[in-house]
């Protein structure tokens, strides 16, 4: 088990007051000023109730180590984090929960560059945090708070110069579903200055989601697809609580796997120049196919993580994990409005929908499932699941230990069983030529995990997700 206690997979996150609060807030960002020597920060915050308040104890503990902050208020995560480049800061911190629900929140930091801080140094953070070690300065050196309300403006100008449509009378026709988060803000307005006709779904920000789930899951997304066919749309769009995910659904097909989009993007970018592709430990066999197609190079990282790719491999292209996005030439940053804003201006430059986007991409039945797991009983499970993978095994198997146990089995399948970084949650992933095998596979891997559960006294297994064919 991980020695770190406050950084996950994503940044710090967790039940506010049970797992995160103001006073944690207030000495962690102070501690992350103190290592990072930052002297000038920005911070911003998604649309969850807690944000304001857990955004000012950031704002303060910024001040009180004596490091200028710049508050650019409530935006998407990409924009805060385009925004820690573009104001030349030392540091950017975002206070989020993502997907979670919305009694959660946490924050992520950011480097100067607009990079997700790496994971040593998140350990690092984490080390002086619990000693006590961060400094605050006296009165006469406390840091200087201004904010930045026209910042929005200018990271859509940026982003509409780097990706203008050549043609807009294309008026393809996109249904956003931002799920009341804080992308309502942006994503609308670049798709339709990019030249698309764009309904909304959940556009007002409420910090409470009443509109859905955060997270873009099939099984959440999935039951709005008749509103998508009824509007007659090309495409039906999806973020999470704050803008850095992004799901894409077929108003006639459905769900399109995530696999399918990363593998549609790497062949648009490798064919603009050759390089290397890093992808999270859970991508399968169509990016692989097609990025070996397209002339490129794959790498394999671990969830959360792709972004470290950039660093480790200079000839890097894009990286990406499901839902998740950076393409270096844009920014070192996940960025789910730039994603949406790529894919609609292929499908306006290309008068196409997202069907005919995706014709010559690979589909292999896919399951991405969670089961809910108390904490305390998260490493049975995981070594229960792990021993079952193993027990499939032949000896022309290949065994990933990047993230989790993978296998990749001679057929072309492979599983997956890791501990989320984020929730208290096993996940589930695999994929199989066949729909049958894959689904009997991952039902056996589910009713381990409900045996060991159910003997610690637990009556009701909570699973989510799905099995696509």
């Amino acid at each position: 088990m991980s020695s770190k206690r406050l950084f996950g997979t994503a940044g710090v996150r967790g039940r506010y007051l049970k797992e995160v609060g103001p006073e944690i807030f207030l000495y962690l960002s102070a501690t992350i000023a103190t290592y990072l020597k930052a002297r000038k920060s920005v911070v911003g915050g998604d649309g969850r109730l807690t944000t304001p308040l857990l955004k000012n104890s950031v704002i303060a503990g910024l001040l009180a180590s004596g490091s200028d902050v710049i508050d650019v208020g409530l935006v998407p995560l990409p924009v805060l984090a385009w925004s820690t480049r573009y104001l030349k800061r030392d540091l950017g911190i975002y206070v989020t929960a993502s997907h979670n629900p919305p009694h959660d929140n946490g924050l992520k930091a950011f480097y100067g560059t607009g990079m997700e801080i790496l994971e040593e140094d998140e350990s690092k953070i984490e080390e002086l945090y619990l000693s006590k070690k961060w400094v605050f300065v006296d009165w006469d050196a406390v840091g200087a708070l201004t904010s930045a309300t026209h910042i929005i403006e200018e990271y859509i100008a940026d982003l509409l110069s780097r990706l203008c449509t050549e043609n807009k009378k294309n008026r393809i026709r996109v249904l956003i579903d931002t799920a009341n988060g804080a992308a309502s803000l942006v994503t609308p307005r670049v798709l339709s200055e990019l030249g698309a006709q764009v309904l909304t779904l959940n556009s007002n920000v409420d910090g409470r989601f009443p509109g859905r789930h955060p997270e873009p899951r099939p099984d959440v997304l999935e039951p709005l697809l008749p509103i998508a066919r009824e509007l007659g749309v090309d495409a039906f769009l999806a973020h999470d609580g704050d803008g850095d995910r992004l799901a894409v659904l077929s108003p006639t097909k459905g769900f399109v796997k995530q696999d399918r989009i990363i593998a549609l993007l790497a062949k648009e970018i490798l064919s603009e120049k050759r390089g290397t592709v890093v992808v999270s430990i859970d991508v399968g066999n169509a990016v692989k196919e097609v990025v070996e197609m397209a002339g490129g190079k794959l790498a394999i990282t671990k969830l959360g993580a792709t972004h470290t790719g950039i660093l480790k491999y200079p000839d890097t292209v894009m990286t990406a994990e499901p839902w998740k996005l950076i393409d270096p030439g844009w920014g070192a940053w996940v960025d789910g409005v730039y994603q949406a804003a790529f894919l609609t201006k292929l499908m306006i430059e290309r008068s196409s929908n997202i069907d005919t986007l995706l014709k010559d991409i690979p589909d292999y039945p896919q399951a991405r499932i969670s089961i809910e797991v108390p904490k305390e009983l998260k490493e049975e499970v995981y070594e229960s699941l792990k021993t079952k993978l193993l027990e499939w095994r032949t000896p022309d198997s290949e065994i990933l230990t990047v993230d989790g146990l993978r296998v990749n089995y001679v057929d072309k399948s492979w599983l997956l069983v890791r501990k989320s970084g984020t929730e208290p949650k096993i996940r589930i992933y695999g994929e199989s030529i066949s729909y049958d095998d894959l689904k009997n596979k991952v039902n056996e891997l589910v009713i381990e995990a409900n045996k060991i559960l159910k003997k610690h006294g637990l009556k009701e297994v909570r699973v989510d997700g799905k099995i696509i064919p």
